[in-house]
């Protein structure tokens, strides 16, 4: 369906002593991917809270195939699963600048009303946006 791709550079800070990146900062770079997702349809996290919804991650999968190190260029590729209902499915394909396959990974997050704090379906906009 529809897709995105965002470039980053590995900063010092998302490594560990040996120059590689820390495990735990996949899942920032997934967000990366998909606040940039978002951002290709018009629509931002900021825009989704001041309507009154909030997107909490509720499944995250990492699978990792080679390491990222300090300086590399990731190309992260944001891919929607299936139409959005309550939830959002996302899958994720980073490589480096050598198009080295370096993870993969998917994400399932819920569409919640910030005020009843209570599952709520997709807005009207994103729907719109994707051409639902």
């Amino acid at each position: 369906m529809k897709k995105s791709s965002t470039k980053t550079r590995v900063r010092y800070s998302e490594t560990d002593q040996m120059g590689v990146v820390y495990h735990g900062n996949y899942a920032q770079f997934f967000e990366l991917g998909r606040t940039e997702w978002l951002r290709n349809l018009g629509v931002t996290y900021k825009y989704m809270e001041i309507s009154g919804i909030m997107l909490p991650v509720i499944s995250l999968k990492c699978n990792f195939i080679k390491s990222a190190r300090y300086d590399d260029v990731l190309t992260i590729e944001t891919f929607l699963k299936k139409k959005p209902m309550v939830k959002i499915e996302f899958d994720y394909k980073i490589t480096n600048q050598d198009d080295e396959l370096i993870c993969t990974g998917n994400s399932v997050l819920a569409f919640m009303n910030m005020k009843t704090e209570k599952p709520t379906r997709c807005p009207d906009y994103l729907l719109e946006g994707l051409g639902f």
